[in-house]
């Protein structure tokens, strides 16, 4: 069952550094899962049965020395002016309890080894922690690196010491994670005031109905009962504790404990990946901003259009060089080159860059995580006016290949064909003429050719060759009207090309997002799963020492 915990932790790690490294989450829920505690009383021991691991717990001078030496029968742990000064953990345990491997995150060179023959006690062991409240600061760090391994935690106090700031500290924040016991030792110097107001204050720490235990531990007050003393009976319960059952049920409630704070944890980072209202938001607001900027760039890149048009004008104003040479429609294009280079220029780009700019602030505003998007954005800042070139060629190709409408076309190729048909058909009636004029001259014997057959032949031939001409050039489009046509809709395919790649990039940057988020639902349905438990209420004293988090009222310390 733990492995299962400790699966879902790792693959919860393994997403936290991938969301982290594509800029999906921050440092702090990367930080969060990377650090989330996994540790548990098992890791202190090897496979098989193992003991209850039990720990005293409170501030200096409550006493807790002396209830684990009572314990144990001989003086194991330091007490009197020695222990504020204390920096060690002393774990007393039976003999056969294997404590090889430690884990690595514990200190071992600050933790004492007691080991007894007493086979009552070889199913529980005892563990005396530093004083919270002392000024050593190790102290409450190897308080905290001890707290996860631990079953059961008895909080000893004193009547003077029982509002013990850093210690209640610790209680409300652990209260949810751990079984407890309370222990008010020295009841000798007690007050039953004090008794009902430490009860009050459990209260409100989250503990209906508290287990607290009066003690007296002064050297001669060793018998259960003298003076109020229930030492005796804090002993019995924690033997009567001390059974696989109990300790599978406490595992089995850590593991679920620590699935739902995983959950949580995970719920968080689901959060940071931001609404899917908020993506379909941010589509809409590039699509309309877009709209503005492209109509914008349109009117702003008419004139440098017009300008490059206008190469064709030179072509067509020279009337004698059309009639001995058609125009190139490759030469021409190539007189736009140059031109063309300069068309998506610093303020087009300043424009498109705005508007990516402006994606990525709705982005923000819309509490969507912004490094992914502008990851995603960069390379097309580069390639805007490499698309917008490419379309201008293709366009102003396809326009000087076909230009004019379809009406136009058919109208030049006749023309065309006129111009050559015609002029051929002049000329072989002309030489058909002057074949038969020669021959009934030699019939006749006299001249067969005049002037005015020369003058009207050559005539009717050039007028069957000028005419369709005329007609040609007059049908022909403007180069430049052609050029200029060509040149928008190459500008206009570009710009929408530039929208539909935007919104792609919209569009993987909302899929890459649930993606993630697929992945943290999975992770959180299985932390979900909950195995069965035995109810609570079967052990009293079980029910009574267990508190669910989050029901403490999180009051202030008391002072």
């Amino acid at each position: 069952m733990d492995y299962e915990c400790s699966d879902l932790i790792e693959q919860a790690r393994e997403w936290a550094e991938q969301a982290l490294q594509d800029g999906w989450i921050s440092e702090k829920h990367y930080q969060a899962l990377q650090s989330f505690d996994s540790r548990t009383p098992d890791s202190l021991f090897t496979a098989g049965v193992r003991p209850l691991v039990v720990a005293f717990f409170g501030g200096t001078g409550v006493g807790k020395s002396t209830l684990i030496n009572r314990l144990a029968g001989r003086p194991i742990a330091r007490t009197g002016v020695e222990r504020p000064t204390s920096r060690e953990v002393t774990l007393y345990h039976h003999r056969s309890v294997s404590l090889n491997e430690l884990p690595e995150d514990l200190p071992l060179d600050k933790i004492k080894m007691a080991r007894h023959d007493d086979d009552r006690n070889s199913h529980v062991i005892w563990i005396d922690m530093p004083d919270m409240d002392s000024t050593e600061e190790q102290n409450k760090q190897l308080v905290l690196q001890w707290l996860p391994h631990i079953d059961v935690l008895i909080y000893v106090v004193s009547p003077e010491r029982y509002k013990d700031n850093k210690a209640w500290r610790l209680l409300l924040a652990e209260g949810g994670r751990h079984a407890w016991l309370f222990v008010l030792n020295q009841w000798d110097k007690g007050e039953p005031a004090q008794y009902d107001d430490f009860l009050l204050q459990l209260g409100k720490a989250g503990f209906d109905d508290p287990i607290v235990m009066r003690t007296v531990c002064a050297a001669e007050e060793n018998d259960a009962g003298s003076n109020g003393d229930e030492f005796q009976h804090l002993y019995e319960t924690i033997q009567a504790l001390a059974n696989s059952h109990t300790i599978e049920q406490l595992e089995l409630r850590g593991m679920q404990l620590r699935k739902k704070e995983l959950q949580k944890k995970l719920a968080s980072c689901l959060k940071a990946l931001g609404e899917d209202a908020g993506y379909e938001k941010l589509r809409n607001t590039w699509e309309e901003g877009w709209q503005e900027v492209s109509g914008s760039l349109q009117k702003g890149l008419a004139w440098p259009l017009q300008r490059m048009a206008a190469v064709y004008t030179d072509k067509e104003s020279h009337l004698l060089e059309g009639l001995f040479k058609e125009k190139d429609a490759a030469e021409l294009e190539s007189e736009l080159r140059p031109v063309r280079h300069n068309i998506w220029d610093e303020w087009a780009q300043s424009r498109f860059e705005d508007a990516l700019d402006e994606v990525v602030l709705a982005a923000d505003q819309y509490q969507l995580p912004v490094a992914p998007l502008r990851t995603s954005l960069s390379p097309l800042r580069g390639k805007a006016a490499k698309i917008i070139h490419n379309q201008l060629q293709l366009a102003v190709r396809q326009a000087l290949a076909n230009p004019g409408n379809k009406l136009q076309r058919v109208l030049l190729k006749l023309s065309g064909f006129c111009m050559t048909f015609l002029p051929l058909l002049a000329t072989g009636w002309v030489a058909y003429q002057v074949l038969d004029g020669y021959y009934h001259s030699n019939l006749m014997e006299k001249s067969y050719l005049g002037v005015n057959f020369a003058v009207h032949s050559i005539l009717l031939i050039l007028i069957s060759w000028l005419l369709p001409f005329l007609i040609n050039r007059q049908v022909r489009p403007s180069m430049e009207k052609v050029a200029l046509q060509g040149l928008k809709k190459g500008l206009a395919t570009g710009i929408a090309m530039i929208d539909a790649e935007t919104c792609r990039v919209i569009a993987g940057y909302r899929e890459q997002r649930q993606s993630y988020a697929d992945r943290l639902l999975s992770l959180m349905e299985k932390c979900a799963t909950q195995e069965p438990t035995a109810p609570l209420s079967e052990n009293g004293d079980l029910s009574r020492m267990l508190i669910e988090p989050g029901e403490q009222e999180s009051p202030a310390p008391p002072r």
